[in-house]
């Protein structure tokens, strides 16, 4: 047995997360709304044809085929996917609740009753197990109508119906739910505003404007939320969640360091800042000087932000991040969603995102002391082809390597003093991947029998990490062999 330092503490969080727009499928039954996820589709092109001039939002059903809308089923097999959870010794399942299955439009006065009963089913089936849910609030499924109706985020009206849409699953699920999240990834925005924002950048002129915009209406939004969770449960802990992808100069050459220092002060500081600190930080109010940003506010706005700030952190990691301020003399930008340049001391995943283990130590230290707040490490994992042999059997040592690397490193991090809350490996079962729409980029320890082109079984298949995770859980992280 390889034992790792003092193992994690008694309490700790082990389990596996997911979104319901990648899994859960049903996207017309129970009065459920179209949302971004339903007028993806597959293929690596899906978030270009999304930010293309002139994109609908409508589904075109002769030009594409649509993964999101049956994704895995979870909407009527849950109860078999939470069971195998339960064999794996899950404490937790992180989910997301589809705003559009709550309010179908987004703009509704008053709830779906039969959105709000689906999740009740879900909770009471995970509470039966012994599995707390994890539920992010906003997961990349804003709802069509307040995009095409509204322009997403940068409407202040957005606010209000996010307000309703929080007060109504707060009040319903009170008594099920102790842990949230406000916005998924919510600095994605950055990179993708289409997918968290609720808008696609058409010009590079109004590129900055509006982005940050939307992002103030989210963070007072996300204030909002957290005060009213506060109130109405003040047992439970709320958190804002990240991606964080550390930062490494390409060498040492001061212009490169502080290059990368901008670079990390924009994309994995900012939107922490605000919502863990309660205030915009001093440099983006440079940022917004030098780009000619000026936000609109409505009185009160700073004050909102100021007590609203969440109970703990929630992050991603999949891989750090290289930068050099002159790439000209350089070839091969990586194939990591945060580009950069290659670091030659790392190696990728099939899809070209770096692996770096001892990344996430420096994360988990960088992100607790700058705040000092409990860190939930909420999305981690390997996308990589699996093969199922002649016996049925799928032998994923690669996702087991990966998977115990980067638990050793969280185990060092609680070593050097981080208050890390828990683990929730990204993809626990198969699912639609976000950025492409494929079923071959898998990342569960259960396999689904479903396929790029929408063929399948939809038959669940446990996977050898599925074994190996289970052990891990038994011996809280001591176990690692």
């Amino acid at each position: 047995m390889a034992q790792i330092g003092k193992g994690f503490p008694e309490g700790f969080l082990w389990g596996g997360a997911t979104a319901a727009n990648q899994l859960e499928g049903g996207f017309h039954e129970g009065n459920k709304g179209l949302n971004i996820a339903d007028v993806l589709p597959g293929g690596k092109d899906r978030l270009k044809i999304l930010a293309t001039p002139g994109f609908d939002f409508e589904i075109h059903e002769d030009k594409y085929y649509y993964p999101n809308h049956e994704a895995i089923d979870f909407y009527h097999r849950y109860k078999e996917d939470i069971a195998l959870f339960a064999e794996m010794g899950f404490k937790v399942f992180r989910m997301s609740i589809a705003w559009t299955r709550i309010f179908p439009k987004g703009d509704e006065l008053e709830p779906n009753e039969e959105g709000l009963a689906f999740y009740d089913r879900v909770f009471d089936e995970l509470h039966k197990h012994g599995i707390e849910p994890v539920v992010t609030i906003s997961h990349y499924e804003m709802p069509v109508h307040l995009v095409k109706e509204y322009g997403g985020w940068r409407n202040r009206k957005v606010v209000t119906f996010f307000e309703r849409y929080v007060t109504a699953i707060f009040n319903r699920y009170k008594g099920k739910v102790k842990y949230w999240m406000t916005f998924n990834e919510i600095n994605s925005g950055l990179m993708m505003p289409i997918m968290g924002l609720g808008f696609a950048i058409q010009k590079e002129e109004d590129k900055y404007g509006p982005t940050f915009q939307a992002y103030h209406h989210q963070f007072v939004a996300s204030a909002k939320a957290v005060k009213l969770c506060h109130e109405l449960m003040p047992e439970a802990k709320i958190g804002c969640m990240i991606i964080y992808a550390p930062v490494y100069s390409y060498d040492c050459n001061p212009e490169n360091v502080m290059y990368a220092l901008e670079q990390e002060n924009i994309f994995n500081y900012f939107c922490a800042d605000v919502q863990v600190r309660g205030e915009y930080p001093a440099f983006i109010k440079r940022y917004f000087k030098e780009h000619n940003i000026e936000l609109e506010m409505e009185d009160g706005d700073l004050e909102i932000i100021k007590e609203g700030t969440v109970d703990y952190i929630g992050f991603s990691y999949y891989m750090s991040r290289t930068e050099k301020k002159d790439k000209s003399d350089l070839e091969g930008i990586t194939g990591n969603i945060m580009q950069g340049v290659k670091n030659p001391f790392l190696k990728a995943s099939d899809w070209g995102w770096e692996i770096d283990p001892i990344g996430l130590r420096i994360s988990l230290n960088k992100l607790y002391g700058r705040y000092g707040v409990p860190l939930f490490v909420v999305e981690n994992g390997l996308g990589a082809y699996d093969k199922v042999e002649e016996d049925g059997s799928i032998n994923d040592d690669y996702r087991i390597d990966y998977l115990r690397e980067h638990i050793k490193q969280m185990a060092e991090a609680i070593e050097d003093g981080v208050d890390l809350m828990g683990y929730t490996s990204w993809g626990c079962i198969d699912l639609v991947s976000a950025s492409t729409g494929e079923m071959s980029k898998r990342y569960g320890f259960i396999y689904v029998d479903k396929h790029d082109d929408g063929s399948g079984t939809l038959e669940r298949k446990k996977k050898k990490s599925f074994f190996w995770y289970k052990k891990v859980i038994d011996s809280n992280g001591r176990d690692l062999d």
